[in-house]
């Protein structure tokens, strides 16, 4: 089958225009957008911007995701139709979306025309190669409500350690898995009723069948693998333990697409939904007079880019590829995976006023803000990111404000006041050799934004904002500008600065656009496209400066907080799907999540994902924490663990006679060598967690939001193995 990877890049070099269909995840239609949800939407259009800066023909679509049962319940609870709720949400994230400078080219509904003609022509596709299989299967029906329950809707006591009020696919106590016929005393979460079994007939994909064009497709490798390396990991367990059929009908009632010759069985929203990413493009094809074909036919020149949370990579990267393949057309170029958004080091909570909805963060603080710390802190990495307030209100303040935005508002005004608003002709040496040493770096930057390496970008750009400030210390045009004679020279300097401040607004562009088109209206120029870099602003005539940026108070991240806080109420944030995971997806998520607990390391659990539990209370009495026994551990041993591309295997001396084996995941921060012999805290009496490669007898303590930026707590040196932390 023929490649879709992406010309190279790496000069930076604009030769060859591109075709490019880049898409984000579908942001589900029963609930409002948060902060965590922005982190893939800002990431995809920095990454967007920069190439139409370009000049390669890119085009941007999503859609709301609006199928499935909670849709249908909601509209119920509210006294509505589905169609009324999703077009009014609809609105609202659009609306969120702009106002955060999230450009996309089309924003759909996968409750359109096209979904439902591409969707069902795809089902039949896949039913004609042989790869739909029906077979009959028991549910747990509601009798009250009418409706078979999905394992979300089902809740009972956990048939291994007997918790109550557990979901009816695994337990949140004892992380065990089950079906939700298991339970004991099962009932419905819909009406409190007790579940009945009934069968029905359901339409099954056997994803094992495309295991080898999955495989092979996955195994690609340099510039034409589809996934990171660490994602490429994950999968690599998955088909370790199997790949099983993908249930993909449900029984009326239902909020959806019907499958074709089956009266009364919809398609699972999960079918619908990524086609959603073809029906939001047909409908700007047909819109604009685009075509359809060359972009999805097998054979097309066009690179397709998806990016998508890590906690919907199985959907992605199995079944979505699978279904392109075996319905006729191409595969993704890339699927470009992020991981999830804690807030202060934590997931986001609404008692603590850190579950941050998109327009509470409005109607406080401007959204480039948050742009420029995403920007910061993004890589091409699978890693979380922390939003860290206290560093968020000093990156933005230092970087943008005292950095960048001062490099204009320290040389403007003489521009303005002293010579009409005019530019010199040329630039003297100094002035020559800075702008050039800025443009110079134009190729590494276009590459970082290239492989969405965006920190490093931002890193680099800062770095010239450096020196543009040094030169700006170093001839003080505010002293020129009191010398008598210096007219001349002070014209040529701020003219350098003012070039300098240009170069630097073409590299911030893609994250800080609004910005950027007050700055070309500033310097009167068209809009800036990357191949600007190289030319010089002189003989020309600026607007008179206005203030560009303010400083971040504290009394805005306080005043953001509060409100926050005040919306414990509030509707439950939207997933990116309609209903629970098919199982076996859904557990090999429960697993990752509690590996984090499981596995020998006690860090936040991220929250910022496709659905967030809310916290409402944190406080715990003394009792609580003096059940948990911290004791002084040392690192007798570190290593790898073969086959785990996040744990190492520690071996930790806590003062007993036989040494406590803890895995951590601690392998993105540490190498062995760095621990072995360190001092560290553990948790002694958790219980043992028997994992795939051995047994975890604890948890060592750490700070961080995951990723390198990640430390191991560490005591002064006489604590001793085995001493309790009190």
């Amino acid at each position: 089958m023929p490649s879709n990877s992406a010309p190279n890049t790496i000069s930076g070099s604009t030769a060859g225009k591109r075709k490019i269909l880049v898409t984000s995840a579908l942001p589900y239609a029963n609930g409002s957008i948060h902060i965590g949800h922005l982190v893939e939407y800002i990431q995809t259009d920095i990454w967007v911007r920069f190439q139409k800066m370009r000049g390669h023909r890119c085009h941007y679509v999503c859609a709301d995701d609006t199928h499935g049962t909670p849709v249908m319940l909601r509209a119920e609870q509210e006294g509505t139709t589905p169609e009324a709720l999703i077009e009014r949400v609809h609105g609202e994230h659009f609306q969120d979306f702009s106002d955060f400078a999230i450009e996309f080219d089309n924003y759909h509904s996968t409750h359109s025309d096209e979904n439902r003609e591409l969707s069902q022509d795809i089902y039949r596709r896949l039913d004609k190669a042989g790869l739909i299989a029906k077979r009959t299967i028991e549910q747990l029906y509601d009798p009250e409500k009418e409706m078979f329950l999905s394992d979300r809707f089902i809740k009972g006591g956990c048939p291994k350690c007997k918790a109550e009020d557990q979901y009816g696919d695994s337990c949140e106590v004892c992380g065990a898995t089950y079906s939700p016929t298991d339970l004991i005393n099962p009932y419905s979460a819909l009406s409190g009723a007790t579940p009945i079994t009934r069968e029905s007939e359901h339409h099954f994909f056997q994803l094992a069948e495309c295991e080898t064009f999955l495989k092979e497709w996955l195994n690609r490798n340099g510039d034409d693998a589809p996934l990171q390396s660490e994602a490429a990991n994950k999968m690599a367990e998955w088909f370790e333990a199997g790949l099983r059929d993908w249930d993909i009908s449900r029984d009326a009632p239902y909020f959806g697409f019907e499958i074709p010759d089956a009266p009364g069985k919809f398609l699972y929203v999960w079918l619908d939904a990524p086609i959603g990413y073809m029906a939001s493009f047909k409908n700007l094809c047909e819109r604009e007079g685009l075509d359809f074909d060359s972009y999805w036919q097998p054979d097309s020149d066009a690179e397709l880019y998806h990016f998508i949370g890590k906690d919907i990579l199985y959907f992605h990267a199995l079944f979505w590829p699978a279904t392109l393949q075996y319905a006729g057309y191409r595969t993704p170029t890339k699927i470009c995976v992020h991981g999830f958004l804690t807030v202060d080091g934590q997931k986001m909570s609404k008692s603590r006023g850190t579950f941050i909805m998109a327009r509470t963060y409005l109607e406080h603080l401007n959204p480039e803000y948050l742009r420029y710390y995403f920007a910061a802190k993004l890589s091409d990495r699978v890693e979380d990111i922390d939003l860290n307030l206290e560093d968020f209100t000093a990156r933005v303040n230092s970087n943008l404000v005292g950095k960048y935005i001062n490099i204009a508002s320290r040389s403007a005004g003489f521009i303005s006041k002293r010579f009409d608003g005019q530019l010199a002709t040329t630039l003297d040496d100094d002035g020559a050799t800075l702008v050039t040493a800025i443009q110079a770096q134009s190729a590494q930057i276009a590459h970082l934004f290239e492989a969405r390496q965006f920190s490093e970008a931002m890193r680099e750009i800062m770095a010239l904002a450096d020196q543009a400030n040094e030169y700006v210390s170093d001839k003080a045009p505010w002293v020129m500008a009191k010398q008598e004679g210096q007219e001349a020279a002070l014209q040529t300097v701020c003219s350098a600065i003012i070039n300098a401040f240009r170069v630097l607004t073409i590299y911030l562009k893609p994250v800080l656009p609004k910005l950027a088109s007050e700055v070309e209206a500033f310097l009167n120029i068209d809009p800036l496209q990357w191949q600007d870099v190289n030319e010089l602003l002189t003989n020309h005539t600026i607007n008179p400066y206005k203030h560009l940026m303010k400083r971040i108070e504290q009394k805005q991240i306080n005043a953001m907080i509060e409100a926050s806080a005040a919306t414990l109420q509030q509707a439950p944030s939207p997933a990116r799907h309609g209903e629970a995971q098919q199982k076996n997806s859904k557990t090999e998520q429960k697993k990752t999540t509690k590996s984090k607990n499981g596995a020998g390391l006690a860090v936040p659990e991220n929250g910022a994902g496709s659905s967030i539990n809310d916290e409402t209370d944190n406080t715990i009495q003394f009792d609580d924490f003096a059940k948990v026994d911290l004791r002084i551990a040392r690192i007798v041993k570190a290593q790898h663990v073969e086959g785990a591309d996040k744990l190492l295997q520690l071996t930790l001396d806590i003062g007993e006679t036989q040494t406590r084996n803890v895995f951590a995941g601690i392998k993105s921060a540490y190498t062995p060598e760095q621990l072995e012999g360190k001092l560290t805290v553990m948790v002694a009496n958790l219980a043992p967690r028997k994992m795939r490669f051995g047994l975890s007898e604890g948890m060592v303590l750490a700070a961080g939001p995951g990723g390198k930026e990640l430390w191991i707590l560490e005591p002064h040196e006489g604590a001793q193995p085995g001493m309790k932390v009190k």
